[in-house]
């Protein structure tokens, strides 16, 4: 099942996207419940799905965020591809670094929920603040059911799904301070979407994910080469947390970001970057300069 975050006629709405992709069923929620997006549909989950009103062509709405202020921060991880996890290593800029290139427990930061936009939407590149503004495609999961010390092997029982999340850094700003919560959370710098799809929908363990910038290939990998798997993610950060239903935790991304080429290939106003993921779909924005 995919669940679109989408407004029309001014009014946010939840609803079941058609397995053609060209239409989209509206969940039938009052507006203050539609209003937290994916989140509404996670927690009446619990008393089986909802009716839905009559489809709704795909072209005539307008597309939100599956969550599209999620009520606390994103959890992210660090360094979770091999190759990345070099690359960075190499930057200069990864406060880590002298632990080793490749971690030997999960990197766990995170970024303010005020970071997420849509597909479509503008990333704001504010040249005041930052200059060296980086892509990173990553696989989203989406927590269903909360939980506090959460094993492995049941880690899959709190999962209600994934999306798409592209972890937008400012890499001078990662650099200049030794925590990751400024350059990772610059306004408008977390993309999620198009939309969520539930966990049976695909196979995580071996799923394609890419990013091109401006039509180049530039990441071109597989979930299942994660250093730490979602499971491990999971169990690692529910240690001492209570993880809640529509928490969000950015998996990491693989090789090939900007400031793994020499010189560095840092996104500039104008650059469009497209995120694919297998079995979800495709998360596009347009990078903007300010001053």
């Amino acid at each position: 099942m995919k669940v679109l975050t989408f407004s029309t006629h001014g009014e946010r709405k939840v609803g079941i996207l058609s397995d053609d992709n060209q239409s989209v069923l509206p969940i039938d929620f009052p507006t203050d419940v539609a209003a937290s997006g994916l989140l509404s549909l996670i927690k009446a989950n619990e008393n089986g799905l909802p009716e839905t009103f009559a489809p709704i062509p795909l072209a005539d709405v307008q597309i939100e965020a599956p969550i599209p202020l999620p009520h606390r921060n994103i959890f992210c991880v660090g360094k979770n591809y091999h190759e990345h996890a070099h690359e960075f290593a190499n930057s200069g800029f990864d406060s880590s670094a002298t632990a080793g290139a490749v971690p030997k427990s999960p990197i766990i930061f995170s970024k303010l929920p005020q970071t997420v936009i849509a597909t479509g939407e503008d990333v704001i590149i504010n040249n005041a603040v930052s200059t060296a503004i980086d892509y990173e495609a990553e696989l989203a999961v989406i927590i269903g059911k909360g939980g506090q010390g959460i094993t492995a092997e049941n880690a899959f029982d709190h999962v209600w799904g994934y999306s798409i999340i592209n972890d937008v850094t400012a890499r001078d700003l990662q650099g200049k301070y030794s925590q990751w919560l400024i350059g990772k959370s610059q306004d408008t710098f977390c993309p999620m979407g198009p939309w969520a799809v539930s966990k049976d929908e695909i196979d995580v363990t071996n799923t394609g994910i890419r990013c091109f910038v401006n039509d180049e290939l530039r990441q071109d990998s597989n979930t299942g080469l994660l250093i730490f798997d979602i499971p491990t993610i999971i169990s690692t950060i529910s240690e001492g947390i209570t993880l809640m239903p529509g928490d969000i935790i950015a998996t990491g991304t693989p090789a090939g970001v900007g400031i793994g080429f020499t010189p560095p290939k840092y996104l500039k106003g104008g650059d469009v970057v497209r995120v694919e993921i297998d079995g979800i779909g495709s998360l596009e924005n347009k990078f903007q300069e300010i001053n």
